[in-house]
């Protein structure tokens, strides 16, 4: 008898569960206050949609498709919404709004002793963000990253001496250079020197040191995809039975990058070493300054974090806005012309010390039409390629006419916003510099407003400094140095849109300039 009806119970499972899952998606379609908003059939019944979207890596291209289609606001989940008109970027991300982000961003914490651990860019607690910022962002002031300067011109030097030695003039294959990856080097190798007063090792090897890039990598596939479905996390990679084992030393899941970080802080901590550490204040150094001040709140661990931190959003970034510079000039000569005519002025009036590989910030930073290009360039290929979410205030907000209930996840995905034509122009899909040149102050101060690369309000980025230092040096400092050349005109690069949206398969030749002009 007993038996019987467990078998019958049993039979009947598999229906049982298809109509539970079917109840969930009609209440998650009918039940959200979001029926009013257009988009794909699918999204509004399950977040698998924009899960399937986001794995198949060009996730920008269709949130661009889908505004194109169905106006400002897109339903792209049963409680998700993606806006593209630029005014809501102050509605969403401005100071005190009162949006906190989703929980997106914890599937990017890593585990430490049992513990995800939280960051500037991933926490969602805007109170434990607003005070971690307040302790540490004069390290990352302009004025400050003056005093690193220095830093920056060793791995340049070091950067444009790799390239001289291993791929300028010469013939064949030898001569072909994946300016791409090594971009990268040169990014991963600034951050470590800003950050520890020592590179990573990628520029002087020419190789991915110690599988750096390749873990990072394997982290964007895993966040952006599984953070569309963020519960999926907890039972992947933070789930009870691997926080305990982390906790108890019996698993051991530091990445390339956290273990060269302990590394560096130990050495910093040494007595034994201290004489051997550089007179330039890093930001490890300053890390551990504000430790000392409230070693509570900055703990061991969180300096820790924030090094990694700093490595993990400073790299990769920066390399990609590297890449779209020279890319764009490349494949449009008139503008790499004009660039390179200001450059060469420059030097004519006496600026750009001929016997160095670099350029100091203070010849570059008001050069007008680079500023432009790099201006543009984010603008093009911004670095972040999904929206950038937050969770709607819990009284609701009214966006582009329509109200959207508290708990609402919303955003904007910079490669929406900056294809807007009426912000940008009716050209706004193609790479033209002149437009940061040409347009009156009124309308130049909205482009600026609107640029979204770095995110907005009390979240924009706090490296965005670093990587601006960054861009207006190496570009010139390559430029003076070289003349580039696609080392296959008929090919495009492909881009992989893993949260960040990098380009691969960007390949050059480079001939030295004779005497840099």
């Amino acid at each position: 008898m007993i038996e019987s009806v467990i078998y019958a119970a049993l039979s009947k499972a598999p229906w049982i569960i298809v109509l539970v899952l079917l109840l969930q998606a009609l209440r998650a379609k009918y039940n959200s206050g979001l029926n009013a908003i257009p988009g794909p059939a699918l999204a509004g019944y399950t977040d698998l949609w924009r899960f399937l979207v986001v794995w198949r890596r060009r996730p920008e291209l269709e949130h661009i498709k889908l505004h194109a289609a169905y106006g400002n606001l897109v339903r792209i989940g049963p409680r998700a919404v993606s806006v593209s008109d630029p005014a809501a970027i102050k509605i969403i991300y401005g100071l005190n709004a009162g949006f906190v982000k989703s929980d997106f961003y914890p599937v990017q914490q890593v585990v430490a002793g049992g513990r995800p651990l939280r960051s500037l860019f991933n926490s969602t607690d805007e109170k434990f963000h607003a005070k971690l910022r307040r302790a540490v962002s004069n390290a990352y002031a302009m004025s400050t990253l003056l005093n690193f300067e220095p830093l920056v011109d060793s791995t340049t030097d070091a950067f444009i001496t790799q390239l001289e030695q291993r791929f300028a003039d010469r013939p064949g294959l030898d001569g072909v250079c994946d300016f791409g990856k090594w971009l990268q080097f040169y990014a991963f190798d600034v951050i470590g020197e800003l950050t520890f007063s020592k590179r990573l090792g990628f520029v002087d090897k020419g190789i991915d040191a110690e599988s750096i890039i390749g873990n990072l990598e394997w982290m964007l596939d895993y966040v952006s995809v599984v953070g569309q479905i963020p519960w999926l996390d907890k039972i992947f990679l933070k789930n009870p039975i691997r926080l305990w084992l982390s906790k108890h030393g019996l698993l051991t899941s530091k990445s390339p990058i956290a273990a060269f970080a302990l590394q560096r802080i130990q050495e910093r901590n040494s007595e034994k070493l201290a004489s051997t550490i550089p007179h330039s204040r890093d930001f490890l150094s300053r890390f551990l300054e504000a430790h000392a001040k409230d070693s509570s709140f900055i703990s061991q661990e969180r300096v820790t974090a924030l090094t990694v931190a700093n490595i993990f959003a400073g790299s990769d970034t920066t390399a990609i806005s590297l890449r779209a510079i020279f890319y764009y000039l490349l494949k449009d000569p008139a503008k790499m012309a004009a660039l390179m005519a200001e450059l060469l002025a420059q030097q004519r009036e006496g600026h750009f010390n001929q016997e160095a590989k670099f350029v100091k910030w203070e010849e570059v930073r008001e050069l007008p039409y680079l500023g432009a290009v790099i201006k543009e360039a984010l603008r093009c290929h911004p670095a972040v390629g999904l929206t950038l979410e937050r969770v709607v205030p819990e009284q609701g907000i009214t966006i582009c006419g329509q109200f959207l209930p508290g708990g609402t996840i919303v955003g904007c995905s910079p490669w929406v916003i900056h294809r807007s034509k009426d912000i940008y122009g009716p050209d706004s899909h193609i790479f033209r510099p002149e437009r940061w040149l040409e347009a009156d102050s009124v309308h130049l101060s909205e482009m600026n407003s609107f640029l979204f690369s770095f995110g907005a309000g009390s979240r924009t980025c706090i490296g965005k400094n670093i990587s601006y230092l960054e861009m207006y040096k190496v570009v010139p400092a390559i430029l003076m140095n070289f003349e580039l050349e696609f080392a296959r005109p008929d090919l495009k690069w492909t881009l992989h849109n893993a949260w960040f949206v990098k380009q691969e398969g960007f390949k050059v030749r480079l001939r030295r300039r004779c005497s840099q002009g």
